[in-house]
């Protein structure tokens, strides 16, 4: 619920427990009336008064409340998004590549730049040491990166902009 909503549920609660002190306190002098032989110097009076009093001073604390929740600013809810931006990449200079390694960096592009190093193994028909060599070569030339991802490496496209 809203603190506004609250806020007049509090008091229209505080406005039923004034009238229902106001009701009890009139049937009570009644009776108060009706059973002390002394009169208005009856103790039961000053008592009664001490109640009403007190019961008045909680009445107005949940009027006091009621209104702070009526007019408090409800607390804003603050969105953040955040928005990808896609960096464009210039095209790669495959000059000066062997064969092999053209082809390791076309099977890169045709995946979305990355891949592991073991389907890269299979895919192009090379072994671990081969593999390693051909990154390396690929790496010192700044084309791709290999990027540890437990046991196995993910070889991504290096980002040239």
């Amino acid at each position: 619920m809203e603190n506004k909503n609250v806020g007049y549920l509090v008091l229209g609660i505080a406005i039923v427990m004034t009238i229902m002190i106001f009701l009890f306190n009139s049937v009570i002098k009644d009776n108060i009336g009706l059973t002390c032989t002394h009169g208005p110097t009856c103790e039961m009076y000053s008592s009664l008064n001490v109640q009403t009093w007190i019961s008045y001073l909680i009445v107005l604390i949940v009027f006091v409340i009621g209104f702070i929740l009526l007019f408090s600013k409800p607390k804003e809810r603050i969105v953040v998004q955040k928005i990808k931006v896609r960096e464009k990449r210039k095209k790669l200079n495959l000059d000066g590549l062997d064969k092999k390694e053209k082809e390791l960096v076309g099977l890169l592009q045709s995946e979305n730049g990355g891949m592991f190093q073991a389907d890269l193994m299979e895919k192009i028909g090379i072994g671990k040491v081969g593999m390693t060599r051909l990154l390396d070569k690929l790496e010192a030339k700044q084309i791709v990166e290999r990027k540890r991802r437990g046991m196995n490496n993910f070889v991504v496209l290096k980002n040239e902009n």
